[in-house]
């Protein structure tokens, strides 16, 4: 067998004794022995080289054959019931060669109710008897084995299995230029079977144990509980002491039994521990055990609260006063607090409250309180106040009635351009912005979610992206210049139409004639400039009024009163105009809008 066969055999006989100690742990030995003696056959395959006798320059070597005759003895103290010290002896001979070992070291044994399996690591002193002298070395022994318990006092070592290295010297037979045969090294297996008697240890004692019992196991606070120790495994010879302790209550105790008071106790599961210990015993002479016991309070009842409101009905910006009255069924402290309301702001202490009503919509709001008892328990309630709008005031239906209307203002041709998009809002169509900023800023107040719909429109001169462009430039310069004026962004919706609702100059005459808010000279005047008002129609942008739930729709397409503003403004506005002859105005070239 070679070194590497010997060597794979030595590491698989370890990995298999280690494979099998884990599962055996689980159950150890309580009363290990105090010593063992092993005694067996035991076979040895040195894995090593001696000189050859009658070979010189070099000298031969020759290998040692596996030694198949042979015993071995261990003898093992343990200090510990899975440590001891051990002491071996291993002797093997075959064809005038013999190996003595004298070895000596640690040894871990893990114990279970019938097997035994430990590992060992011994330094050696190895003597080499050959038929050209005796020699003496130093060695090492690593393996282990597993013992099968038959008794008390007997076992059988089913197998160990050994991994043996020595160191020889024949410096005395080999020069100095063979230093492998001159001190070599031997790497052998040894495989041993047989008896191994064990001494001292005493029977395993089983430990003293106790189990404890409470009745009843649920009371209510204020009742007894009576607690019962029932102990075993103790030497019936002597009297045993108890001590109690429990986690609730207070325990009066005589010797295995004891008795709980749980007045005063806070309802919930408790632990009584008895501890029981033997006084004359040295080792193994205490057990401990607990018994649960629940204890429970009386029904808890919450508190209950009705409140009332004063007056129950309330116009937008006033107030109304909020009364609670909170009750414990259980006759115990309650406070008022919490106070909250769904709509404007509610202020107040202990069982009144104020809800002010500024700001608020009309409708129905809900004012909450809780009342807390002094054990924690809640109870909640609301009331409800109603909020109404008062009547709108003269000077706000003037405002709505003039925004319902809708206006429109216009732009020169073909602006705003894209290098100036803050350009082309000529100082007249400024003015009806200005006007139309201050009456929805106002309006605001009584109407918050009210907006403002700019709709652009562009004439057909000019390409579809040019002409949608060309919209919403406008749309946006009229949206910054309302924002400028004090009117919310967030109020202001944009439309950009492009060229898609262009009007016909018969569809701008019929505005004219449909708008009630012209007199006779406006209308006139109109009619005298009306190329000019039917190219401004579709340079313009529409502004409407809508307020939750209702949109003022025009009753034309264009606001033509408002077109008035191209041509000096509304007869109160306009300045006095001087009669001259009229001049030939050439026509130009049509330029995009």
């Amino acid at each position: 067998m070679s070194l590497l066969r010997r060597v794979a055999s030595a590491l698989l006989c370890g990995l298999w004794l280690m494979a099998c100690l884990a599962p055996p742990s689980l159950a150890q030995e309580q009363n290990p022995p105090r010593a063992d003696l092993f005694a067996g056959y035991q076979w040895l395959s040195p894995g090593g080289k001696v000189p050859l006798l009658g070979t010189s320059n070099p000298v031969q070597g020759q290998k040692l054959p596996d030694m198949t005759q042979g015993f071995g003895l261990a003898f093992g103290y343990n200090f510990h019931p899975n440590f001891a010290f051990e002491g071996d002896y291993g002797g093997d001979w075959k064809q005038g060669f013999n190996i003595n070992t004298y070895s000596l070291g640690p040894r871990f044994t893990l114990r279970s109710e019938n097997m035994n399996y430990f590992v060992h690591t011994l330094v050696s002193l190895n003597q080499l008897n050959t038929p050209f002298g005796n020699h003496r070395g130093v060695g090492a022994i690593l393996g282990g084995g597993m013992d099968l318990k038959i008794m008390r006092y007997f076992s059988l070592r089913l197998l160990e299995a050994d991994y043996q290295w020595a160191r020889q010297n024949f410096a005395n037979l080999v020069p100095a230029d063979q230093p492998d045969l001159r001190r070599p090294s031997f790497g052998g297996v040894r495989l041993r079977s047989g008896v191994v008697f064990n001494f001292g240890g005493g029977e395993a004692l089983t430990p003293p144990s106790a189990s404890c019992a409470a009745q009843p196991s649920e009371v209510m606070v204020g009742e007894p509980i009576t607690l019962t120790a029932s102990p075993s495994n103790f030497n019936p010879k002597h009297t045993v002491n108890y001590s109690w302790t429990t986690t609730g209550g207070k325990v009066t105790a005589k010797d295995a039994t004891a008795s709980v008071d749980t007045n005063g106790v806070a309802g919930g599961s408790y632990t009584a521990t008895a501890h029981i210990t033997d006084p004359r015993a040295k080792k193994n002479n205490e057990a401990t055990c607990t018994a649960n016991f629940t204890v429970k309070e009386p029904p808890k009842n919450p508190p209950t609260m009705n409140c009332t409101v004063n007056p129950p009905s309330v116009e937008a910006g006033q107030s109304a006063t909020v009364s609670c009255d909170c009750k414990s069924p259980d006759n115990v402290p309650v406070n008022v607090a919490g106070w909250n309301s769904s709509a404007g702001s509610i202020s107040g202490t202990g069982n009144t409250a104020t809800l002010s009503t500024a700001e608020a919509p009309a409708g129905t709001i809900s004012v909450n309180a809780t009342c807390t008892d002094s054990r924690g328990l809640t109870g909640s309630t609301s009331a409800q106040v109603t909020v109404t709008q008062p009547a709108p005031s003269k000077e706000f239906q003037q405002i709505e009635s003039r925004l319902s209307l809708g206006h429109s203002i216009y732009f020169p041709t073909a602006q705003p351009r894209p290098t100036n998009p803050q350009g082309g809002l000529l100082p007249s169509q400024q003015k009806t912005l200005l006007a139309l900023a201050t009456d929805f800023v106002q309006y605001l107040k009584g109407k918050p979610d009210a907006h403002l719909i700019l709709e652009g429109h562009a004439d057909r001169r000019g390409s579809a992206a040019y002409n949608q462009a060309l919209s919403e430039r406008r749309v946006e310069r009229t949206k910054t210049f309302l924002v400028e004026n004090g009117v919310p962004a967030d109020h202001i919706d944009v439309k950009a139409m492009g060229a898609q609702q262009n009007l016909s100059p018969e569809e701008v005459r019929t505005s004219l004639e449909q708008n009630p808010d012209l007199t006779p000279g406006e209308r006139q005047r109109i009619l005298r400039n009306m190329r000019t008002i039917i190219l401004a129609s579709n340079r313009r942008v529409d502004i409407t009024l809508t307020t939750t739930g209702q949109t003022s729709v025009k009753q034309f397409p264009f606001n033509a009163a408002d077109s008035l503003s191209l041509i000096g403004g509304r007869e109160a506005e306009a300045a006095p105009a001087k009669k001259t002859a009229p001049r030939r105005r050439k026509r130009r070239p049509a330029t995009k809008q």
